[in-house]
């Protein structure tokens, strides 16, 4: 029994990083309008975007490969739900790391603080998993590897 149907895996996969890049696409404009494009490649490097562009965009390949019933698509959609699952984490203790250092003297609640990132990161890393183990499921190895 697959935990996820195909179809919606790879629309599901195909709109969410069409979004994003979408998105990510709209606020580098807005900050290219408003002149803050040059101090954010200053501060940060040009690479984190660039990375995350080709992850989204691989992303959105892997599940348009879904819907077209391509045999690339399985280890490509797992490959992008495997680094989503590195990137949540990563992003969740790189944010409780900067509330340690900013917090200084100050106290903090680290229980709530921790509640916030598992709430934020359990149901992306759930979906991914689901969504991994669909991919190794026979149906889906049938279904786009013929």
């Amino acid at each position: 029994m697959d935990l996820l149907s195909l179809r919606f895996i790879g629309w599901f996969f195909t709109l969410v990083p069409a979004a994003a890049l979408a998105i990510g696409a709209l606020i580098l404009f807005r900050l290219y309008q408003a002149g803050g494009l040059a101090r954010r490649y200053a501060e940060q490097s040009l690479w984190n975007d660039l990375n995350l562009v080709a992850i989204w965009t691989a992303g959105m390949l892997g599940g348009i490969g879904v819907l077209r019933e391509q045999s690339w698509a399985l280890w490509l959609l797992e490959f992008f739900c495997w680094v989503q699952c590195v990137l949540v984490i990563m992003s969740g203790a790189y944010r409780l790391y900067a509330l340690k250092r900013t917090a200084g003297e100050a106290r903090v609640n680290w229980v709530t603080a921790v509640a916030g990132v598992v709430v934020v990161a359990l149901p992306i890393l759930a979906f991914c998993g689901a969504t991994i183990l669909t991919l190794r499921g026979d149906v889906a190895k049938q279904t786009l590897t013929g």
